[in-house]
């Protein structure tokens, strides 16, 4: 299984549909979405963890144990529904649980031994940690703050593959500090300077893009959603990204 994030969808997405397809063994997709859910997941996990003071190496391994010994069983996601809450909520609390039951029973083996691996990319996990979430408030917090953080940056890099299929990768390079959010210290005059065009053909070009970006976003967020729910989630996401 690849654990890094996608940089596009695999199959035609509606509403819910990357959570109804993994939770339906018998569906042709159930494989394809699990992985993206894993992919998606695994840091926000693993930033819970870590901000409840687990050490980086025993986080790695209660998010690796979580997912072989739960959430990749056979219809572990049947029956879930999109109007009870955000996907997100709902595994938060699964992984709590999981966290309970490993705290609370004394460890048969030694850290690894024996126990299968996914192959997640723990390179960076913790310095990301350390220079993303430390200032949050609460483990839930830092939960929440890591599946932003994970979310825009999969959604940048869609974008940016996109604009690179346009011939516009260094167009999306320059613009890209400022596509999250205004930034005081860009100059969009030194940048369109750099691009050999007008300023104001460069801020128009900024205001496309991001809106481009918000499509992308919805999208994205539709995957684990119920429609009703998306502006609120957007709403949510913003707090992170501003």
């Amino acid at each position: 299984m690849n654990t890094s994030c996608p940089q596009q969808d695999y199959f035609p997405t509606t509403h819910w549909s990357v959570v109804i397809n993994a939770g339906n063994s018998q569906s042709p997709r159930a494989e394809s979405a699990l992985d993206q859910l894993c992919r998606c997941y695994w840091y926000p996990l693993y930033a819970y963890g870590r901000y409840r003071g687990t050490a980086h190496a025993d986080a790695q391994d209660l998010v690796q144990s979580f997912f072989i010994s739960q959430f990749l069983k056979p219809n572990f996601l049947q029956g879930l529904d999109s109007k009870n809450g955000p996907f997100r909520a709902y595994l938060l609390a699964c992984f709590k649980h999981h966290l309970l039951n490993e705290w609370t029973r004394a460890r048969r083996q030694k850290r690894g031994g024996g126990a299968d691996h996914l192959p997640i990319d723990w390179v960076d996990a913790d310095k990301k940690f350390q220079s993303q979430l430390m200032a949050a408030a609460t483990p839930e917090q830092a939960y929440d703050q890591a599946w932003a953080v994970t979310l825009l940056e999969r959604v940048l890099a869609q974008l940016g593959q996109e604009m690179q299929a346009k011939g516009k990768r260094e167009l999306f390079e320059e613009l890209k500090p400022v596509l999250a959010g205004d930034r005081d210290d860009f100059s969009y005059r030194d940048a369109a300077k750099r691009l050999k065009q007008s300023e104001e053909a460069l801020r128009q070009r900024a205001k496309r893009m991001r809106e481009r970006l918000q499509e992308l976003i919805r999208h994205e967020i539709l995957k684990t959603c119920d429609p009703a729910q998306v502006e609120e989630e957007i709403r949510y996401l913003s707090a992170f990204s501003d």
